[in-house]
């Protein structure tokens, strides 16, 4: 499953339609004392209530096709019970000048969906352009529904894709993946006549809500995860870490004046086949590590080999659903951790495993610190420019049904200057990663450093009579961030 922009998956051409939930007549919404999470809060303040395109660079979704004929009432039908089954998604806020915005609430009986058929627009890059558009336009934080559905049917195949597309206040990169089976699910449901399935795991995003802020009140300058995460400031100069490669590159493309923004460079690709992964996860195995700590040894010994760096340090978006009734729920249920991953110049792979354990062990510390919350009892203003995330897909349920349904998580596009994301991916077929990065960053050097990384993993499965040392190139010079040298 690749992470990517709309625009690089290919939708067969057919009918388009979007489908959006509405509040039935006479039907309001009612206030609700639950707080809103504090990364909502946050995401909510940051976005800029006059901007005609609030959803730039900020929403989020996830496409596949559906195996099925495409019923049109079955299709609105299943709409209305997801978005009645997810508190989440029937949620806004109050825009006033107090503190925070206040959560509101609709009752799931007063939900419908409506349809909006988009005529002539019919073509897979022309259904692209018109997505891309109309989700830039339409997803806002502040504005309700703050999702949107479309669907694609096709007439010679008889079946249809759909695309769900949300701000990121009520989704996250779990929901994203988990939505493809719930909604085929539902759709089956609806067409056979049957009820929807109940669970105690689709709690509500409200109720997770309250219990993050309680918890986020709790923290104090002096407990441990707050301390960690001075000590992480403290190694860049009081500021979140970037990807310095890029913000080197960022100073010499502006010498003549700030450059206007451009789109970012979007890279998805696969690294390793699956046998060639499956070499370096028995080796892994054999060493007694888990592929999750080759696949970010391999990313600090790839910035020590391509461009010098001692340290890489970022931070890293974790999944925060503390109980499992929040299992299956529609929400923004992340937090941030530090990542700071520093290895012996020798970069001896069994040193550098056990090192890269040690410091994924340390980053547990601030697993239920609200990272916002932390931020602001540090008064550090800054936002995140450069980050890491691994998933493995094994863990997701049918997931290999997922892979058949073509199903495709995306992000929105992004014209930021400075942030430099990795979205790496244990996937069926082998290791996946996506990235976006400043177009002032040459794709040379990200090219570089994938492969550093290819191979660098690869190292891993080679038979250890002797220590793999660092490289049989010649190493760039080392470095330590600016930030650091200030």
């Amino acid at each position: 499953m690749d992470y990517t922009h709309l625009s690089e998956f290919a939708v067969r051409p057919g009918a388009l339609t979007l489908w959006r939930a509405e509040l039935a007549p006479g039907a309001g919404w009612t206030a609700d004392e639950r707080p809103l999470a504090s990364v909502h809060v946050h995401h909510c303040r940051a976005t800029d209530a006059t901007d005609p395109r609030p959803g730039r660079g900020r929403w989020i979704g996830t496409i596949f096709e559906m195996d099925a004929p495409f019923q049109p009432a079955h299709w609105r039908e299943t709409a209305r019970r997801w978005h009645a089954r997810h508190e989440g998604l029937r949620t806004t806020l109050t825009r006033h000048d107090g503190p925070e915005p206040e959560r509101l609430i609709c009752a799931a009986a007063d939900l419908g969906v409506t349809a909006e058929p988009i005529p002539g627009i019919t073509g897979s890059r022309e259904i692209n352009e018109y997505l891309t558009g109309a989700l830039e336009s339409r997803l806002s934080p502040l504005s309700w529904p703050h999702c949107l559905l479309a669907t694609v049917e096709h007439a010679d195949t008889g079946d249809f894709t759909v695309l769900v597309a949300a701000d990121h206040s009520v989704m996250d990169a779990y929901s994203q993946a988990i939505v493809i089976l719930e909604l085929r699910t539902l759709y089956a449901e609806v067409a056979r006549g049957e009820q929807a399935r109940e669970s105690p795991t689709f709690g509500s995003a409200a109720d997770f809500a309250q219990w993050e802020r309680d918890t986020a009140a709790a923290l104090t300058p002096e407990c441990d995860a707050v301390r960690y995460w001075r000590r992480f400031l403290d190694g860049s100069g009081g500021m979140l870490p970037r990807f310095e490669p890029a913000i080197t590159a960022r100073g010499r493309a502006a010498t003549d004046g700030e450059p206007a923004p451009l789109p970012q460079t979007s890279v998805s690709r696969k690294l390793l086949s699956l046998s060639d992964l499956e070499q370096v996860e028995r080796a892994v195995t054999d060493r007694g590590h888990r592929l999750s700590v080759a696949v970010f040894t391999a990313l600090a010994i790839a910035y020590r080999r391509a461009f010098g760096y001692l340290s890489l340090r970022a931070i890293m978006p974790i999944a925060t659903r503390p109980d499992l009734r929040w299992l299956e729920s529609m929400g923004w249920f992340v937090n941030v951790v530090p990542l700071d991953l520093t290895l012996a110049p020798d970069l001896d792979l069994d040193s550098a495993l056990e090192s890269t354990r040690t410091a994924l062990r340390r980053t547990r510390t601030a697993n239920d610190a609200t990272w916002t919350r932390v931020l602001e009892l540090l008064n550090c203003t800054d936002h995140p420019r450069f980050g890491i995330s691994f998933l493995d897909i094994r863990a997701l349920p049918d997931h290999q049904l997922v892979e058949s349904l073509r199903g495709h998580t995306l992000r929105a596009e992004s014209d930021s200057t400075d942030e430099v994301f990795f979205w790496i991916v244990r996937a069926t077929d082998g290791l996946r990663l996506s990235t976006r990065f400043p177009a002032t960053f040459p794709e040379a050097d990200m090219d570089r450093f994938l492969a550093e990384f290819t191979r660098a993993m690869r190292e891993f499965a080679i038979p250890q009579a002797a220590p793999v040392r660092a490289t049989t190139t010649e190493p760039a010079p080392l470095r330590v961030p600016a930030a650091a040298r200030a």
